[in-house]
């Protein structure tokens, strides 16, 4: 087997940044290992006082990010949730939600979060899923609770140029095949991703690379001859587009999103962790849950509610969640009150509304109305059985 090796050229002008050597050849039976520096970290304040040590303290503490469209729209999440973050002065880092007793917002880079959600100094964090694989590094101490948040989606793609000796080349295993790599010449790519990226290229079979580190702006690159392609996050994929960068084939490494997590250990022994990790995830689920779907009303003519049931039911669009809420509609006529309509209630997906309005007046519908919904809460949310299955308990 031909020998593997990534080498990682830091580019940053702060010392206390990590250098990572990472290597495996058949010259060492050992497996590809990593070694890295790091300075040590600021001991952390808390409301102007040293905080205490995660084992002492009794407060809930939730991580969200500080910056960016992340941040916001997190917030804007939470808001909708009726989780309003409460912060007094937004020079200040630690804030709170009011409808949560004993919850402190602590506000903080992603990779900080993830990494505060290991060491025990956050309980719950909100950060992009692409975060957490990397400055997780599959520590089992971190559990996501829920993986689908509903923004900050993206995919960490590799991306090479479009001309040149790339131009031909649209998939991992061309880009794998290459005379052009050798030990003494290898493939270099440029990323933020330390961690994902030599492991994604080793499980490819990509034998001869170079990682260097650089943050923002790595499209440029591989015009400037500093790089060969890029690992990196991609949305739309239009800044790739815009710099002459295509995707290849079997070149995501990840696909992602803001994802809820929280520190194992935290959620089994610290009091008030599960209670609030339910209830933040109870509405978290039925917003949105909610956000998909409508209510339809309508008015029926029938002759019971249980024929106006069939009706229905015999629609594909229109058994809503468990089925149509059917009731009578009560007419007064000639002095005495008679049921000729029955007022039918139904969800159906924000998709598939004009096809139910439709079928609603394909089998007698009529006085249609649509309203949009704010929570679906259900008899259980899937994820809290998951969750506790995973922290078996």
């Amino acid at each position: 087997m031909a020998a593997f090796q990534a080498l990682f050229i830091p580019r940053c002008s702060y010392p206390a940044l990590p250098h990572c050597f990472v290597s495996a050849s058949n010259a060492s039976p050992k497996p590809h290992s990593v070694s890295c520096c790091f300075s040590t970290t600021a001991p952390v304040l808390e409301n102007g006082t040293i905080g205490t040590d995660a084992s002492e303290r009794d407060v809930i503490r939730l991580g969200l990010p500080s910056k960016g469209r992340m941040a916001s729209e997190t917030l804007e999440l939470l808001k909708d949730c009726q989780l309003s973050v409460r912060q007094v002065n937004p020079r200040q880092y630690v804030a709170d939600i009011p409808q949560i007793s004993n919850l402190e917002v602590w506000f903080q880079r992603p990779k900080d979060i993830v990494r505060k959600l290991v060491s025990g100094d956050l309980d719950l964090g909100i950060v992009g899923l692409d975060t957490v694989c990397e400055h997780g590094k599959d520590d089992e101490e971190l559990i996501i609770v829920h993986d689908a948040l509903g923004f900050g989606d993206c995919h960490l793609s590799l991306a090479i140029p479009k001309y040149g000796i790339f131009e031909n080349i649209n998939s991992i295993d061309e880009l794998a095949r290459m005379p052009q790599w050798t030990p003494d010449k290898p493939l270099r790519i440029v990323t933020g991703f330390t961690h994902l990226g030599p492991k994604f290229v080793k499980e490819k079979g990509l034998k001869h690379v170079t990682f260097s580190t650089a943050d923002g702006a790595l499209e440029a690159a591989p015009a400037m001859g500093i790089a060969d392609a890029i690992l990196d996050l991609v949305s739309s994929g239009t800044t790739l587009r815009e710099n002459n960068l295509k995707e290849i084939e079997d070149g995501v490494v990840l696909e992602s999103e803001a994802v809820l997590v929280a520190g194992k250990q935290a959620l089994i022994h610290r009091k008030g962790v599960l209670d609030t990790t339910h209830e933040i995830l109870e509405r978290l689920e039925a917003h949105l849950l909610a956000l998909g779907q409508l209510t339809v009303t309508a008015n029926m003519r029938g002759n019971s509610a249980e024929e106006v049931a069939k009706r229905i039911l015999s629609q594909p669009s229109l058994s809503g969640l468990q089925g149509p809420t059917i009731s009578p509609v009560f007419c007064k006529r000639n002095g005495s009150v008679t049921v000729d309509y029955y007022a039918i209630v139904i969800c159906v997906p924000k998709k598939a509304l004009y096809k139910s309005v439709q079928q609603l007046r394909a089998i007698g519908g009529s006085g249609i109305l649509v309203s949009p919904l704010t929570y679906i809460f259900e008899e259980e949310t899937p994820r809290w059985p998951a969750l506790l299955k995973k922290l078996g308990l």
